[in-house]
């Protein structure tokens, strides 16, 4: 699928598994410049609609500006392969179109490297992006998230150096809409504590009074209706669940009635009606142990919780104290804080509990697409033109 050097810029990123023309739901005309053969345009306008560029809707070259003497931009990553660095896939992706300079590179020869570097590539929170990097990097233009929670990154701090965040809100909605139905259906059903069962060397017959609750016709409850939180509801609407949502602003009347959503201005009603509670907000400030004892209290003692926003949206000290007494069936995460847990915490000693590693968006597909919308938001940033999915500081 990839080419084993860096090629030019007029070549065309090859696509996924057959997937006809993946990239061009993301890519920006910045990189159509570039020589992205995308000829699906109903899609660029579709997703790029509020970001029309003033020359219409044909594609601008503007390629050449930051590609002085044919020189690939420089682009600060962590590191490629390992443990933490930057997937060899993607390496080769980002290659495509910029310079890879890794935090050890740049480390080794700060004089030479820091003022080629013009964006940073931040890959499962990585480098950290903290006062000094910013102070050593005068050309620094763009930092680009891939993924959509930025609550890893000081916005302001970044902000005050003249410096863009983007992260990629698009390629994040389905993948982790399904890791959340998962988590709703793997708790309801008990498929973990089942599966154990069923490969136990000691298991002799299958009780039958081990029993699991539907999700079909039961009550959902939605905290965050962004894209993510709507991508839920169109496939609990698919289980005929009665869905409701709480959400800081209102979705149009047009958006409830597709997916038969009903609006909660208070989230205690929420979550006192609620068969399973899905949180799907942004990490910030005001969402800050957002679930703790109380809210806990609310909810039914036959409920769920499940979490596929950040963990530190739920107070854990409350949350096991509400699962070792019963003030909830059982909750479903697959964030929490710290990640990975102590290996000593008592949420991992809890039968009524599933745990997993954080992978909202680890599919092959979406780690892809996230580097593809990542890619378009630099280059825009780069070419001074409109940036996709910019980040702005509150």
């Amino acid at each position: 699928m990839f080419r084993s050097k860096a090629s030019s810029l007029s070549t065309v990123i090859p696509l996924m598994f057959g997937q006809s023309n993946l990239a061009c739901k993301f890519f920006h005309p910045v990189i159509a410049s570039h020589g992205l053969c995308c000829h699906r345009s109903v899609i660029y306008k579709q997703r790029y609609r509020m970001h029309q560029l003033s020359a219409g809707r044909r594609t601008i070259n503007t390629g050449t500006k930051v590609m002085a003497e044919g020189e690939l931009p420089s682009v600060l990553i962590l590191d490629i392969g390992g443990t933490h660095g930057v997937l060899e896939d993607l390496a080769a992706l980002l290659k495509k179109h910029f310079h890879l300079i890794t935090m050890k590179e740049f480390l080794g020869n700060k004089e030479e490297m820091r003022k080629k570097i013009q964006s940073i590539f931040v890959f499962e929170c990585r480098p950290t992006i903290d006062r000094e990097l910013l102070e050593s990097l005068p050309n620094l233009k763009v930092i680009a998230n891939s993924g959509v929670g930025v609550d890893h990154l000081d916005l302001k701090m970044i902000s005050s150096f003249g410096v863009k965040v983007t992260n990629t809100p698009h390629a994040v909605a389905d993948p982790t809409a399904d890791i959340g139905m998962a988590l709703m259906l793997a708790s309801a059903r008990r498929l973990v504590e089942g599966c154990h069962i069923a490969l136990s060397p000691d298991t002799k017959y299958f009780a039958v009074d081990w029993l699991g609750v539907e999700v079909t016709r039961a009550t959902l409850g939605i905290i965050g209706m962004g894209s993510i939180g709507y991508k839920v509801a169109q496939r609990a609407r698919a289980f005929n669940m009665r869905i409701l949502y709480h959400n800081r602003n209102r979705r149009r009347k047009e958006d409830e009635e597709a997916v038969g959503a009903h609006y909660c201005a208070k989230m205690e009603d929420l979550l006192q009606q609620s068969d399973f509670v899905m949180l799907v907000v942004n990490l910030t400030p005001e969402t800050h142990k957002l679930i703790g004892k109380k809210e806990l209290g609310l909810m039914k003692p036959t409920a769920t919780l499940i979490n596929i926003s950040r963990g530190a949206v739920i107070d854990q000290d409350a949350l096991v104290e509400a699962l070792q007494n019963k003030v909830i069936r059982a909750a479903a995460l697959d964030v929490t804080y710290p990640e990975p847990l102590p290996r000593d915490h008592p949420l991992l000693n809890l039968s009524n509990v599933i745990i997993t590693p954080h992978i909202g968006t680890a599919t092959v597909q979406a780690i892809r697409m996230m580097a593809e919308e990542a890619i378009a938001n630099m280059l825009a940033a780069l070419n001074d033109q409109p940036i996709p999915s910019e980040v702005f500081p509150k």
